[in-house]
């Protein structure tokens, strides 16, 4: 049996996916949660929310639309998400970002012009 998608207000079909794949399935749920600690649970879970992700969750929790969400209010969430994304663990399976090397080909070093079939030498 599957579970209904989360009805509430800015929440999408895929938005409701993704709070549903965390555990959030309820509005109770995600009030008890929070805009940022649901946001934050979307992108531990490897998705790739935007912003605007963290913006439809308040307004889902005030029911309002949310461009509607105040600029403070959305300041205050940034920041709040921003503290949150520095304090995760690197990417695995991933090296950290490192500096970029260039290779350079020497003139002198040319490589052997390659032959469609293998000739033997005579």
């Amino acid at each position: 049996m599957s579970t209904p998608p989360l009805k509430m207000r800015n929440i999408g079909p895929k938005s409701a996916a993704w709070l549903r794949q965390v555990g959030l399935r309820t509005p109770e749920d995600l009030a008890e949660a929070g805009p940022v600690d649901a946001f934050m649970r979307v992108k531990r879970a490897g998705f790739r929310p935007s912003l605007n992700l963290l913006y439809a969750l308040e307004g889902a929790l005030r029911d309002c639309h949310w461009q509607e969400v105040p600029g403070e209010r959305r300041a205050e969430l940034v920041e709040a998400a921003e503290a949150a994304i520095a304090e995760l663990p690197p990417p695995r399976n991933r090296p950290a970002a490192a500096p970029v090397t260039t290779t350079v080909m020497q003139e002198d070093d040319p490589m052997p012009s390659p032959r469609l079939f293998d000739q033997p030498d005579d």
